[in-house]
């Protein structure tokens, strides 16, 4: 078979990899049992809507929910709204002059959540307390040195995001509504504790069986189903069908509550159904083999 054959062949197998189920986590990063920011969704295959998995999740919970997933060896797509990894490209290092920072991103995983091993919840305070680490971040009342100023490090696929009009935080900013860092780092002990259980795509290849982990950002869901610039949070049914629509999916059933956290996941769980089967979103043109190991990728960033 000639290259361009086995190329052809690896995107026919990318365009249909396969996914029955489809999940969209809305996570949070607050060092609470159980933060009121963190949402499930699930949607199957077909056109029916996503069901919000209406409970008080913990950390904890969504890390046994995630196992059984493996356990149960369902070929599932799920979304984490969080970054996977911080910034590496730009200075070569996610912490220059640390002797300690990670060569890649299952190493970064294991480094926090070895440092934050006694933070109860799965949280991740003991990490940006570190006296090495709490240089590179920008948190309430204490600025690091090493913290670059202005708006931070961003990583490649961050700088995807603005060209897709989307208004993306560095990590390493941990001020404010809209920071991302705190959930992050939470989420990475997560996926420390799934290594070896769960592929997660782009630092794993996409496996052929079993469940994948992969990074969004559930405002360019709202973005591609047609929510304009300014405007990203559903709070009403009525606005919540429209996007669903936008995603081939019929009308939800009633939800319990319709806060940021539950349409986020319910209309990220429709995006990501539709998305899945869409070989670009598999393999963007600047996510070279050295940014899937280091950096991540947000699946639905070209």
């Amino acid at each position: 078979m000639g290259v361009d054959a086995r190329a052809a062949a690896r995107r026919r197998r990318i365009a249909t990899p396969g996914f029955t189920d489809f999940f969209a986590i809305d996570w949070s990063g607050q060092a609470v049992e159980r933060p009121r920011g963190l949402a499930v969704a699930h949607a199957r295959a077909g056109d029916a809507a996503p069901v919000l998995i209406d409970r008080p999740w913990s950390r904890g919970d969504i890390l046994a929910f995630l196992d059984e997933l493996a356990d149960h060896g369902m070929r599932a797509l799920v979304g984490l709204d969080l970054s996977l990894a911080f910034p590496f490209a730009d200075a070569g290092a996610y912490f220059p002059g640390w002797e300690e920072s990670p060569a890649d991103g299952p190493a970064l995983w294991a480094l926090v959540d070895r440092l934050s091993d006694a933070d109860d919840h799965l949280a991740a305070t003991s990490f940006v307390r570190h006296p090495e680490a709490r240089r590179h971040f920008r948190q309430m009342g204490d600025c690091g040195d090493l913290f670059p100023g202005g708006r931070g490090r961003f990583r490649v696929c961050e700088h995807g995001q603005e060209a897709m009009a989307l208004s993306p935080y560095s990590c390493f900013n941990l001020v404010g509504a809209s920071q991302v860092g705190k959930s992050s780092l939470t989420g990475m002990r997560v996926l420390h504790r799934l290594r070896g259980r769960i592929g997660v795509w782009p630092f794993d290849p996409l496996p052929d069986t079993g469940p994948v982990l992969v990074e969004i950002y559930t405002s360019l869901a709202a973005r591609l189903a047609g929510m304009r610039k300014g405007i990203s949070k559903i709070r009403d049914a009525e606005t919540l069908d429209t996007m669903l629509a936008a995603f081939g999916s019929a009308p939800h059933a009633p939800l319990s509550r319709y806060d940021d956290h539950a349409t986020d996941a319910v209309l990220s769980a429709a995006w990501l159904r539709v998305a899945a089967g869409q070989p670009g979103l598999w393999s963007p043109a600047a996510l070279t083999p050295e940014l899937a190991t280091t950096e991540g990728w947000t699946f639905g960033v070209l």
